[in-house]
């Protein structure tokens, strides 16, 4: 009997469940699990979602096997492969993340995104010195045998691709994987494409948007052992990939700059707060990752896997509530306690227990009926907000 946790290719009707379930309104990646764990399988949570749009008291767009077929068709125009969560070829890193996309868009070479990796990450706006700089570092750490994973941002990112083609390279879209952005860097796209891998979370055809960024940012930092900060301003995205980077456990470097300059301002207070091991030079970096080559997640302890995908698989029901506890929908109950601790500046969800006073089972449970009414915003980190 095979091992119910290795790779398994899921079959045709159950990956057009995944996808739908994937790309349906309201549910994001840890919607999708919760759901998974609840029902069994995608294609009883897609039965499942009507019911709870009727409790929730608005309509919830379902995503049509229509809509899946086409873009599984559009993948195979573009030279793309869309990989679920727990097939060959699912970057294992990445699927011991707190949120791991259900689904992703992989065009390239497949195998560069499982290798071990190195996040480089940076302003937009850098200076000439430190462009250079990432290159140069990029070059030597895919030299030493890491694969540079960056986001194909102007800047740090595209110079951080540039300097590991030759070695290999992975850059993470914010849109789908035909989306170029910013389009200065299509000819880097191109090449990447055909000499490295490009992966995306969003579907063919998808632009950018503000909110993809971030959801970019947690998958850089979750391929990667660990991420490496050239210039950051103190309020950037390239922070929140450190953050990230920080919160699954991986390691975090930052390159020192000049206190004169504010796109510096991010890396050196990385290192002043203990936070980032100061980077000099790729052996500065290889150091730090010293006994981590190989290994599956770069953890001390690792986290629990999202349910296993496989279609008639056996799964447990989410904890159930204690006989006295009122449910979520009650007057006064869990819904309204976490309703009251919940507000527009995102908090972590381990936050929310501690302060409502609940079991994590409830506290998800309520969450999960917020996120499917659209009362809800997930942030990368555990983290939520009213929307």
């Amino acid at each position: 009997m095979p091992d119910p946790a290795a790779p398994r290719a899921l079959p045709p009707a159950e990956r057009i469940a995944w996808l739908r379930l994937a790309r349906s309104e309201s549910v994001g990646p840890i919607t999708f699990f919760r759901l998974l764990e609840r029902h069994g399988s995608a294609a009883a949570a897609l039965d499942a979602l009507p019911a709870l749009a009727r409790s929730a008291g608005r309509p919830l767009t379902v995503a049509t096997a229509a809509a899946a077929e086409r873009e599984l068709e559009a993948h195979e125009r573009l030279g793309a492969r869309l990989i679920a969560w727990g097939e060959p070829g699912y970057p294992e890193r990445l699927a011991a993340i707190a949120d791991p996309p259900p689904v992703v868009s992989l065009r390239g070479e497949a195998g560069l995104p499982g290798r071990d990796a190195v996040a480089v990450v940076g302003a937009r706006n850098a200076s000439a010195a430190g462009q250079r700089f990432a290159q140069r570092l990029a070059a030597d750490l895919g030299r030493a045998g890491l694969v540079v994973v960056s986001g194909l941002a102007r800047g740090i990112d595209a110079a951080a691709h540039r300097g590991a083609l030759e070695t290999g390279t992975v850059a993470v879209l914010a849109g789908g994987i035909d989306s170029v952005f910013p389009p200065e860097n299509a000819r880097l796209h191109a090449e990447i494409a055909e000499r490295g891998a490009l992966i995306a979370e969003q579907p063919p055809g998808m632009e950018p948007r503000a909110r993809h960024f971030p959801r970019r940012n947690r998958i850089i930092a979750g391929l990667s052992l660990g991420t490496v900060v050239v210039e950051a301003a103190l309020r950037s995205g390239s922070l929140l990939t450190a953050r990230l980077a920080l919160d699954e456990g991986r390691e975090l470097f930052a390159v020192p700059g000049s206190p004169l300059d504010p796109r510096c301002r991010g890396c050196n207070d990385l290192i002043r707060k203990g936070e980032a091991a100061l980077v000099e030079s790729a052996e500065d970096v290889l150091a730090g990752l010293s006994g981590m080559f190989g290994t599956p997640a770069g953890r001390t302890e690792p986290r629990p896997r999202p349910v296993s995908p496989r279609p008639q698989a056996a799964v447990a029901e989410l904890p159930s509530e204690p006989p006295d506890a009122a449910p979520p929908s009650a007057p006064g109950g869990p819904r309204a306690a976490v309703l009251a601790a919940l507000g527009p500046t995102p908090v972590a969800v381990d936050e929310l227990v501690r302060r409502c006073q609940l079991s994590p089972a409830i506290v998800s449970s309520v969450l999960l009926d917020l996120e499917l009414d659209g009362r809800l915003e997930r942030h990368p980190g555990q983290r939520v907000s009213l929307a």
